[in-house]
């Protein structure tokens, strides 16, 4: 049998999603940075930002949003608990990997194996590589998290049919200090025309804001059960949240028959 608890997952959209070549790939990045729209309002850094997953041309700008919102915490944030929806293999719970460490074309980040040890015996929980192989939903947030951060560990987690409850009580394991950045991946509503998607997204950014888990599902959000569980955990802890932007890929890079709809937000 092949170890693979010493093995590096290599990138599985570089070249797709997002350019594989180094070069390219920061100065993309860099752009859509430097294009974001500053919303800091005086609120400091956010403890959590939700922000899309798709290909850097459809939602990068979106993505941008939450990640310029990181600007100058590089010497604080030393470790990013990541949780995204499985789209290519179902299961039921929360999948970590046995692999030490995720690598891009911008380098190779190591994974906090004592953090994911503090979790394994959580219900739902259990270490599963299967996942992690060829999702996206974790992989497209990588390289602006080391451009912005540059040195930090990472918590990657697959969320499969998971309750609110099981991501909760993952997130307040995890929840940490300043050290700790938690960020959910989610679009939202998927290939409807851009009038009924408008109308659909608006709805939920409107339970996002008033931190509502029970409208967060798989139609309004492939991110659904991440996003429910950091709501669950926005509210007893009475955090804000912040809007930073909402549009559908009849906005950015498509066509307007059927889109995908994308936002970015922060939690504090």
């Amino acid at each position: 049998m092949t170890d693979t608890t010493a093995s590096v997952r290599e990138p599985a959209i570089a070249g797709r999603f997002y350019p594989d070549d180094p070069t390219e790939l920061g100065r993309m990045v860099r752009v859509l940075l430097d294009a974001a729209t500053p919303t800091d309002l005086g609120l400091g850094l956010p403890k959590a930002i939700v922000a899309p997953h798709a290909g850097y041309p459809y939602s990068g700008a979106v993505a941008a949003a939450a990640y310029a919102r990181l600007h100058g915490a590089a010497d604080r944030i030393r470790r990013v608990v990541l949780l995204g929806p499985s789209h290519r293999v179902p299961f039921r719970g929360i999948a970590t990997p046995a692999t030490r460490a995720y690598r891009t074309p911008l380098g190779v980040t190591p994974i906090d194996r004592a953090a994911l040890d503090t979790i394994r015996d959580l219900e739902g929980v259990s270490e599963f590589d299967l996942p992690h192989v060829p999702e996206h939903s974790l992989e497209a947030h990588l390289p602006f998290l080391q451009v912005v951060l540059e040195t930090f560990q990472l918590v990657p987690l697959v969320v499969g049919e998971a309750s609110p409850q099981q991501v909760e009580a993952v997130l307040d394991r995890l929840w940490g200090g300043p050290e700790t950045l938690i960020v959910v991946s989610s679009d939202l509503s998927h290939f409807h025309d851009y009038d009924t998607a408008q109308r659909l997204d608006a709805e939920t950014t409107r339970a996002i804001e008033a931190l509502d888990e029970n409208a967060m599902v798989p139609e309004r959000a492939c991110g659904c059960r991440p996003l429910a569980g950091l709501l669950r955990v926005a509210r007893y802890r009475g955090m804000r949240v912040q809007t930073l932007d909402q549009r559908n890929s009849g906005d950015t890079a498509g066509p307007r028959d059927q889109v995908v709809g994308y936002g970015a937000w922060t939690f504090q």
